[in-house]
């Protein structure tokens, strides 16, 4: 099998360089999450860019190096862990599944800061690992509400990939549809990279659900979101998801994302002056043929946004000092101004319901002041 190779930009990465601060960037390359690769690329890239011309951190230029979190997880966490052994890098930061941080973040968080930016299924308490993302209790509970009191939805059907991500997040569908009075009917997890829905699409016709609640990566969901529509289950059971930004939906194709909802910290759509301002630069910078710059990829311009600013403010690269300084830690971005709590950032959370190949956006379901 061929391994992916760390993808080094210049010949500087060989050695640290004390006028430098080198942060991983460690997001998929490849496999289901690779669709949006791309975007969390480029987004990470400009908050590099816009940080460095501001005066760098600690007075030193933000460098980043790329890291294939694509790849398997034992094989991601070894290859992160060589460049932090290394003294290559000062720091790490991305968008990977929950299976790739849990295999990192034993390896590295307590060395040096990681800044995980993945919406995830909570509970991460590790040393030195800070969230930008969204949980269930945020972004899943709410909008679960809202659907049942909206569109009456009381029968859930859970599809999800077979991993620590979906069956969390599953987990904790369960209470919430029962708080609202509904209940879960039926559950699938499948492989990552799944291309046959033929079954599941049976289960969910047989279960009489009137709610799916997709916990799909990438291309698997663009997958399902094709074959769903084609079974004509669209006309009669709408989907929720928690990982479903711009990009998916293009690959989709409009005819496949009727009756579709999306809930996330950001999205493209908002018209707000944060994420307008955010969307003039990125296409200024990346121009009109770049990929669009959902949630999921804004999420790593978040990430070195939060990274940058933690290690300013205790002024060392020190994890125990990070750590004692992070509820002091606030920084603005298009997703508006936010500070830390308990390692996590709290910040605003949104439903949107797909229109064609772009997201409406139609209620904020909470503000940061709501999660303190």
């Amino acid at each position: 099998m061929h391994r992916p190779q760390l993808r080094l930009h210049t010949p500087e990465w060989v050695t640290a360089d004390d006028s430098t601060l080198n942060v991983a960037l460690v997001y998929p390359m490849q496999g289901p999450a690779g669709i949006f690769g791309p975007t969390c690329e480029a987004c990470a890239r400009l908050a590099a860019e816009e940080i460095n011309k501001a005066g760098g951190v600690l007075g030193k230029e933000l460098r980043l190096l790329e890291v294939d979190g694509g790849a398997d997880p034992q094989r991601v966490a070894r290859d992160v862990e060589a460049l932090v052994t290394t003294g290559v890098v000062q720091g790490v930061t991305g968008w990977h599944i929950s299976s790739v941080r849990q295999a990192v973040a034993p390896r590295i968080a307590h060395r040096v800061p990681y800044v995980y930016t993945a919406l995830y299924e909570g509970g991460e308490n590790t040393e030195g690992v800070f969230m930008t993302s969204e949980t269930p209790a945020w972004q899943l509970l709410p909008a679960m509400r809202l659907l049942t009191e909206a569109r009456g939805v009381r029968r859930w059907f859970v599809v999800g990939n077979n991993y620590v991500w979906p069956r969390r997040t599953a987990r904790a569908a369960r209470r919430y549809a029962r708080e609202s009075r509904g209940r879960v009917c039926g559950e699938e997890y499948l492989p990552l990279g799944v291309e046959d829905f033929h079954d599941v699409l049976r289960k969910i016709e047989h279960a009489d659900a009137d709610g799916v609640l997709m916990l799909l990566v990438g291309s698997d969901a663009v997958r399902f979101n094709r074959a769903f529509a084609a079974s004509g289950l669209d006309q009669r059971c709408l989907r929720l998801s928690t990982l479903m930004d711009e990009n998916m939906l293009m690959a989709s194709g409009p005819a496949a994302t009727g009756d579709l909802f999306s809930t996330a910290g950001f999205f493209a759509s908002l018209a707000n002056q944060d994420t307008l301002d955010f969307q003039g630069r990125y296409g200024a910078r990346f121009g009109i043929e770049a990929p669009a710059p959902g949630s999921l990829g804004e999420s790593c311009y978040e990430g070195v946004l939060l990274l940058a600013a933690l290690i300013e403010r205790a002024r060392t690269l020190d994890v125990s000092a990070i750590g004692a300084a992070a509820d002091a830690v606030w920084y603005e971005g298009p997703r508006g101004l936010l500070r830390l709590h308990d390692r996590h950032v709290r910040q605003r959370i949104y439903l949107a319901e797909a229109d064609g190949l772009d997201f409406n956006v139609l209620a904020q379901l909470r503000a940061p002041h709501d999660l303190l």
